[in-house]
C-alpha cells in the first residue's frame, strides 16, 4: 500500500477507537475523520459527495429520513401506543415473551421492508411497553436490531447490501427467498435462545404492572383515526414499492420521499411535526462514516484487503467460500457492510465468472451476503440498522453504549455464522 494508504488506515482507526470508547461524542469523532481524509487528499469533494460507491451512499441518507419523516406522522395518531398494549397483552406481561414477540415481529417485517425501516417503527413501541412493565429497555432494542438485521438477511430488499450483490449479480427476489430464507428461520430460532441467556438478567416480571396492561383497552390510544388510516395507505404503498423494487425501478429512498411528501402536504401534520422525530445526528454520522469508508476504497485499503483473502484460497470453491463468509463477517464487523459489499462484488463477480460455469459458484454470492449482513451484528456500527437504534435511545435519554452493544453482538454474529457453516456445506459444497 501507498504512504497515503496508511495514513487513511490510521486515521480510520483512530476515529473508530474514538467511535468505541466514546471519548468524544460518534458524530464528532466520524466528522473529523472525514475533514482529515479530505484534507489529506485522500478524498476529494467529488468522490465524497458525488460518486456512488465511494462517497456518501444519498440513496440511505435520504431513505433514512424520509422513513423518520413518516414515523414521526404516525407517532401523531397513537397507533404506537396502541401497538405497545397490544404486544404487552398478547405475552401476558412477561417479558421474555414480550422479547420474543418483538424479535419474531422484527424479523420478519426486515425481509419485506429494509431493516432500517423496520426499527424505526418498532422502537417507539418497545420504549412504550417497557415504560408500561418497567423494563429495561436497551436489551429489547439491541435484540430488535439483531433480528433487523437476520430477518433481512432473507430477502432482495431486506439489507441494502443485498440489492448491490443482486444487481451486480443479476439475482432475483426470489433467488434470495429460496436460498436465503430458509436459513434465516433455522438462526432466528437460535438468536432468540440466544436472547433467553444473553438477556436473562432484564426479564424481571412484575405481576401488578401485568395485571395493569391487561386491564387496558388498546383501542383507547388510538388519537386520530382519519391520520392513522392515512398514514397506514402511504405506508403500505411504499412497502408495495419497495418489494416491487425489481419491476418498477424506483429506488427505495425515491418512493419513501415520495410517501413522506404525500403525508406532510396532505395531512393536517405540520411540517415541525413531522421533522420532530428525524434522527439528524445518525444521519450526520453515517455522513462522516461514508465519507471516511470511502477514502479508503480511494486509496485501495479495503480492495487490497479484499484481494489478499481472496488470494489464499487459490482457487478451492470451499475454501473461498468460507473465507468470503467469515471474512465478511468480520470487516463488518469494522465497517459499515454496505461500502464494504460494494468494493467486494466486483471481486467475487470475477471469481463467479472464472469457475467451468456449473452453476455451484453462485454461492460465493451468499456468502457474501450472508457474511456480511450477520457480520453487521458484531459492534454499534456494523449496520445502518445498529447505528439507527442507538440514535433512537440517546435521543430517549436511554443511551446505549457502543461496548453495551457490541458484547452481545460479538457473540451473536459468532454463534450465527458458525449455524450457518454447516447450511452451505450441506447445500451447496458436498
Amino acid at each position: 500500500m501507498t504512504v497515503l494508504a496508511w495514513i487513511s488506515l490510521t486515521v480510520f482507526l483512530c476515529s473508530y477507537a474514538l467511535i468505541a470508547t466514546e471519548r468524544i461524542h460518534r458524530v464528532a469523532a466520524a466528522l473529523g475523520g472525514a475533514g482529515i481524509m479530505l484534507l489529506i487528499h485522500a478524498t476529494d469533494a467529488r468522490s465524497a459527495f458525488f460518486t456512488e460507491h465511494t462517497g456518501i451512499d444519498w440513496n440511505v441518507i435520504l431513505l433514512l429520513l424520509a422513513m423518520m419523516i413518516i414515523v414521526g406522522v404516525l407517532k401523531q395518531t397513537g397507533v404506537f401506543e396502541y401497538l405497545a398494549i397490544w404486544a404487552a397483552k398478547r405475552a401476558r406481561g412477561m417479558p421474555f415473551r414480550l422479547m420474543v414477540l418483538l424479535v419474531v415481529i422484527t424479523a420478519c417485517a426486515s425481509a419485506l421492508l429494509d431493516n432500517v425501516t423496520t426499527v424505526l417503527l418498532i422502537a417507539p413501541v418497545t420504549f412504550l411497553v417497557c415504560e408500561r412493565l418497567t423494563l429495561p429497555v436497551a436489551p429489547y432494542l439491541i435484540a430488535e436490531a439483531m433480528a433487523a438485521n437476520i430477518g433481512g438477511t432473507a430477502t432482495l430488499v431486506g439489507d441494502p447490501p443485498n440489492i448491490i450483490i443482486a444487481s451486480r449479480g443479476g439475482l432475483s427476489f426470489n433467488d434470495f427467498l429460496i436460498h436465503l430464507a430458509p436459513l434465516v428461520v433455522v438462526l432466528l430460532v437460535i438468536f432468540i435462545g440466544l436472547c433467553r441467556f444473553l438477556f436473562r438478567g432484564s426479564f424481571a416480571y412484575h405481576p401488578e404492572r401485568a395485571a395493569e396492561i391487561m386491564a387496558l383497552n388498546e383501542r383507547e390510544a388510538i388519537r386520530d383515526r382519519r391520520l392513522l388510516w392515512q398514514s397506514l395507505g402511504v405506508l403500505a404503498l411504499v412497502m408495495v414499492a419497495f418489494v416491487l423494487h425489481p419491476l418498477l425501478h424506483y429506488e427505495p429512498s425515491v418512493v419513501a420521499l415520495l410517501g413522506a411528501g404525500a403525508l406532510v402536504a396532505d395531512t393536517r401534520v405540520t411540517t415541525e411535526q413531522a421533522i420532530a422525530e428525524v434522527e439528524w445526528p445518525t444521519l450526520v454520522f453515517f455522513a462522516g462514516l461514508f465519507v471516511m469508508v470511502g477514502a479508503l476504497v480511494e486509496t485501495g485499503v479495503i480492495g487490497t484487503v479484499s484481494d489478499r483473502v481472496v488470494s489464499l484460497t487459490d482457487g478451492d470453491l470451499r475454501l473461498t467460500t468460507m473465507l468470503l463468509l467469515w471474512g465478511s463477517a468480520a470487516i463488518s464487523a469494522i465497517v459499515d457492510n454496505i461500502p464494504y459489499v460494494a468494493t467486494m462484488s466486483p471481486i467475487v463477480s470475477d471469481l463467479v465468472n472464472a469457475t467451468d460455469g456449473d452453476g455451484t459458484s453462485q454461492v460465493l454470492w451468499w456468502a457474501l451476503a450472508v457474511g456480511a449482513d450477520l457480520g453487521g451484528n458484531a459492534t454499534a456500527v456494523g449496520a445502518a440498522a445498529n447505528v439507527v437504534v442507538l440514535g433512537i435511545a440517546a435521543r430517549n435519554r436511554t443511551p446505549i453504549s457502543f461496548w453495551e452493544f457490541t458484547r452481545y453482538g460479538l457473540v451473536v454474529t459468532f454463534v450465527t455464522v458458525l449455524a450457518s457453516v454447516p447450511y452451505f456445506w450441506v447445500r451447496y459444497l458436498i
